[in-house]
């Protein structure tokens, strides 16, 4: 990762729903969620959201490569509120991916343990002794030319946990740089999007889902 250049996308931040406990934004694959180490690695979501927003405080993160719905929360009890949702799980992401290879079943769920890939760092890896639980849960949508797209629906929030269990399914998704080999790698970009985030939103507790299109 040390050689890694980073050039994020230009443009500003896409805003699919503001109020005044939060700010829903669709986050561009390439571009960091917070800064890096480096002064190269300071242009971020949350540093670009700050000049609107200077209150802006983070709540979660995406990948650098994977795009879609991030919140962020505008006061600190919504950042409060919403950080307890996401750490009880009680709040619903979809994403969906294309992944390599045609998908032989319509649905399932990936269940296995991920840890750090220490020696391979950031990679995470599946290990049956020190992993911490993860679970993912899987429907096809449609295949396409060698390729399946798929709905996905993680019940944890692994590190990776998208990209090493579609891994470990046969499936890597295309375009990761980490996971993903030969023609499966030779992608524009990593094909996984953040489609929809479901919570309780911190002023009252209404059930509130945001969406954003999927790009590819």
């Amino acid at each position: 990762m040390d050689e890694f250049i980073y050039a994020p996308p230009a443009g500003d931040p896409v805003i699919l729903h503001e109020d005044h406990e939060l700010v829903f934004v669709d986050k561009p694959a390439g571009l960091l969620s917070v800064p890096g180490k480096g002064a190269d690695r300071a242009d971020c979501l949350l540093a670009r959201l700050q000049r609107g927003f200077p209150e802006i405080l983070l709540v979660h993160r995406l990948d650098l490569d994977t795009s879609g719905v991030m919140v962020f929360a505008r006061s600190p009890h919504a950042q409060r509120h919403l950080g307890l949702q996401f750490e009880k799980r009680q709040t619903r992401k979809i994403y969906i991916a294309r992944v390599h290879g045609e998908v032989a079943e319509r649905a399932g769920r990936v269940d296995l343990p991920l840890t750090v890939d220490w020696p391979n760092r950031p990679r995470q890896m599946v290990c049956h002794e020190t992993g911490r639980p993860a679970q993912t849960d899987w429907t096809l949508i449609r295949h396409e030319e060698g390729a399946s797209r798929l709905r996905l629906s993680p019940l944890t929030g692994r590190s990776h946990q998208l990209r090493v269990h579609m891994l470990a399914l046969g499936h890597p998704i295309l375009g990761d740089p980490l996971y993903a080999q030969g023609s499966a790698a030779e992608h524009p970009r990593l094909m996984l999007h953040a489609q929809s985030l479901r919570l309780r939103h911190p002023d009252g507790g209404r059930g509130i889902t945001i969406s954003a299109p999927v790009p590819f």
